[in-house]
């Protein structure tokens, strides 16, 4: 049986308003604190909205739309179906699809059953799909069907007794609908031959009739199991209770607060999700948001294909565009995109990872419309600071601490250091995680004694209370905002019979901001730099592999043998 994630240190004390710099620079209509929550769970607040909103349109995909009523009886049809299978409050479902309508319906569905969401990402290899599947202890999964095939590959070793296969067209129905299917499977040949003995397609699981019995699901049970990766190269998941992400929720509302007592959002106001909702960016910002205040979600299932996400966009006056520095990048150098109509964008936010100053300025030359960067991490379900949302210049910082947010900044030996000085950004507020899933351990060492979660990521604060990022402490790489961590891939390339060594170091790319070199001790002369990536392949992720291979007859290491990898990115 799954233990329960370890909690959180509590705090002996507070700090005083006149140790919160940040405070004097909040916009006015922006309060300090957030209110109580206004709802016990996710799935309460899907419910209520989802029948506030009931004609407003929800998300649209492939062209097809569908309703807040539409998604209601969508996602009953899926907690029923699952409250059927015997799965119980906490019992954890993975989700395995890109940005697809079946995604919002599923998610809703699995929080009002009472069971814990864990976001998978789709391309994952077998290897880091079993890891996944295996340390949540997930016991049904949905799954579009062009991975299926992946999970062919290890669900013998899991404990999934339920998966549910969907296509690229089951929501879009009706002819359109099979025309996306077959286009996906028979012309584009974008789905592998798979097997999975007594599997359910995701069509049988929407006709299942919606009525069931919600269990009692609170702030301090569990709603997502969200993976990050980890210093030892082993991914953890980030347990977030309902209180964590309502609490991120209220926190990005009220920072919203003078937008709207200004002219404010349209009352249905259109999001662009293009960054993928497994990622807990667009989940939070996209998903959970935009649905509050009742938004229209347009998604975008393949963001790489920049001259069909414009195609799309010319569809839309949108609003609120949340976005990376490579996805801002990418758009702009289309010509097509620069021809758009801009003149409904008023918010753009950027998050993931650093947004360098040229993009932001072209972007503001472009769209008229500045980015406001924010910082967070999974752990912090994840927005812990923004900039404010009047800027009128893009600032290069992250912003200052949201509100019922602290952070502090603080050396090695746990002392709060200055204003001015860098030290590592430390985080405490009411989105933080309750601890890292089965992992006591791991939870205590990125916790202090007095309730602050240790990022890893190094800054200072200057004395308006703004905060600035200047190195990580880790040895993370931050790929188009995607952490990797280089164990995981020293660990993979160590598996080739002719490496010896091999340590991975993140480098400045134009387009995704840093990606993964690979430096090589090689004990077979006749092993290529080709031959690595190949390896490296079979193993990882697209964004995890090494784009760069070095081969060195040693190493730099320290008098203990352990590698250097400070110096080899120095170098």
């Amino acid at each position: 049986m799954a233990k329960a994630p370890a909690k959180k240190a509590k705090s002996n004390k507070t700090i005083k308003a006149a140790d919160k710099p940040w405070l004097k620079s909040y916009p006015p209509g922006v309060n300090a604190e957030i209110g109580p929550l206004a709802h016990p769970s996710l799935g309460a607040l899907f419910a209520d909205v989802c029948e506030r909103y009931a004609e407003n349109p929800a998300f649209t995909c492939l062209g097809k739309t569908v309703s807040y009523r539409d998604l209601l009886a969508q996602s009953n049809s899926v907690s029923a179906w699952l409250i059927q299978k015997g799965l119980q409050k906490g019992d954890r479902v993975a989700i395995m699809m890109p940005n697809l309508l079946q995604y919002p319906a599923v998610l809703i569905g699995i929080l009002r059953a009472g069971c814990v969401v864990v976001n998978v990402n789709p391309l994952y290899t077998p290897r880091e799909l079993e890891h996944q599947l295996k340390d949540s202890d997930a016991k049904a999964i949905f799954i579009l069907e062009n991975f299926a095939s992946t999970l062919q590959a290890v669900i013998a070793k899991t404990a999934i007794k339920h998966a549910v296969v969907t296509a690229m067209g089951d929501m879009v129905g009706g002819l359109k609908g099979g025309i996306i299917n077959f286009v996906v499977r028979r012309v584009k040949k974008m789905v592998p031959a798979w097997s999975l003995p007594g599997h359910v397609s995701f069509n049988t699981v929407l006709a299942t009739s919606g009525n069931f019995t919600s269990p009692d699901t609170g702030p301090d049970d569990l709603a997502f199991l969200q993976y990050t990766g980890g210093t030892t190269g082993v991914s953890k998941g980030a347990a977030l209770s309902n209180a964590n992400v309502l609490a991120n929720v209220a926190q990005n509302a009220e920072w919203m607060n003078p937008l709207n007592k200004g002219a404010g959002l349209p009352e249905r106001a259109i999001y662009i999700c293009a960054l993928p909702l497994y990622h807990i960016f667009a989940l939070t910002i996209n998903a959970i948001m935009g649905m509050q205040s009742g938004a229209h979600n347009v998604l975008i299932p393949n963001p790489r294909d920049i001259p069909g996400f414009v195609k799309e966009l010319k569809n839309w006056k949108f609003n609120v565009f949340p976005g990376l520095n490579t996805l801002f990048a990418g758009l702009m150098a289309n010509e097509d995109f620069r021809k758009l109509d801009f003149s409904a964008l008023m918010l753009t936010f950027g998050g993931g990872m650093a947004v360098q100053q040229p993009v932001a300025e072209a972007w503001k030359d472009l769209t008229g419309c500045v980015i406001s960067e924010g910082y967070g991490l999974s752990e912090t379900s994840p927005v812990a600071t923004a900039n404010r949302l009047d800027a009128t210049e893009f600032s290069g910082t992250i912003g200052m601490p949201m509100p019922s947010t602290e952070i502090s900044i603080r050396d090695d030996d746990g002392k709060v250091l200055p204003l001015g000085e860098v030290g590592e950004i430390c985080i405490k507020g009411p989105q933080v995680m309750t601890g890292y899933w089965n992992r006591p351990d791991e939870t205590a060492n990125v916790m202090t004694k007095d309730g602050f979660f240790k990022s890893g990521d190094m800054g200072f604060m200057d004395k308006n209370g703004i905060i600035k990022i200047v190195d990580r402490k880790k040895d993370m790489i931050l790929v188009s905002g995607f952490n990797v961590y280089p164990n995981e891939i020293e660990e993979v390339a160590a598996g080739h019979p002719g490496i010896l060594e091999a340590a991975a170091v993140g480098v400045d790319d134009e387009r995704s901001g840093e990606v993964v070199k690979l430096y090589v001790v090689k004990t077979d002369p006749t092993v290529t730099e080709q031959d690595v990536k190949d390896w490296c392949a079979k193993g990882l992720t697209n964004y995890k592999r090494p784009k760069h291979i070095e081969f060195r007859d040693d190493l730099p290491k320290t008098n203990v043998g352990k590698i250097l990898r400070r110096e080899l990115r120095d170098k």
